[in-house]
């Protein structure tokens, strides 16, 4: 009785609150066991299987690491049908590249490979269905995308400092797009440019929507710039 009480007290309850406070992994969990039994419930739900793989992506980012790579592999199936309930909305295309390139980048070379065609194809989709989709997230991920993918296979530090900074005239004060920025300009040995884009981290005011992924991203910068100063 009690179990089936709990049950319910949590499919009632808010995911997207649930969501917003996702720094404890077990809200995060349960905003995505919510959407996964909405989704369940209703195979024609959209929002639920969006945010399904959005969640997804933040447990297989940032949960418990023995689970990481499950979660993203759900997020990749959520992503998927979320494509085709509405093939011409940008959030399944973009959530399929993310939960992907999460494998890519956490999974050594041979995820890498196995996805960046599939990345690729569903961020340009993104492009063409909306360019301003998330303040520019699908230049952002591609600017990501041909920093990380090996030249042989396409990547290109230009290519990937061109989407960087087309992602910022969406949102000149994007945390995350300034950090994959400096990034890509310490690999091309611009150390000054990229201390100038890792102050732009610092100084920027976190996105509320985004909070935890800003000041994961602001330590990240933190670091990298006092290895820079110790040089």
């Amino acid at each position: 009785m009690a179990a089936r009480v709990e049950a319910q007290e949590q499919t009632q309850a808010d995911p997207d609150a649930l969501y917003r406070e996702r720094v404890d992994p077990a809200k995060a969990k349960l905003a995505s066991d919510i959407w996964a039994a909405r989704l369940e419930a209703n195979t024609h739900d959209f929002e639920s299987a969006w945010k399904l793989a959005r969640a997804q992506y933040w447990l297989g980012t940032e949960g418990p690491a023995a689970d990481r790579r499950a979660a993203l592999e759900r997020g990749i199936d959520a992503a998927r049908r979320a494509a085709a309930i509405a093939p011409m909305r940008p959030e399944g295309h973009f959530w399929i590249a993310a939960n992907m390139g999460g494998l890519a980048e956490s999974f050594g070379l041979r995820q890498g490979l196995k996805y960046r065609g599939a990345i690729k194809d569903a961020l340009e989709t993104v492009l063409r269905l909306d360019p301003a989709f998330q303040k520019g997230s699908a230049d952002r991920a591609l600017g990501r995308w041909y920093f990380k993918v090996p030249r042989l296979f396409g990547g290109s530090n230009k290519t990937s400092e061109e989407h960087l900074r087309q992602s910022l005239t969406y949102d000149p004060a994007s945390i995350a797009s300034h950090y994959f920025l400096a990034e890509t300009l310490l690999d091309e040995d611009r150390d000054q440019d990229a201390r100038e884009e890792l102050q732009r981290v610092l100084d920027a005011q976190v996105d509320p929507e985004w909070a935890p992924e800003d000041n994961s991203f602001k330590e990240k910068a933190r670091q990298l710039m006092a290895r820079l100063r110790a040089r």
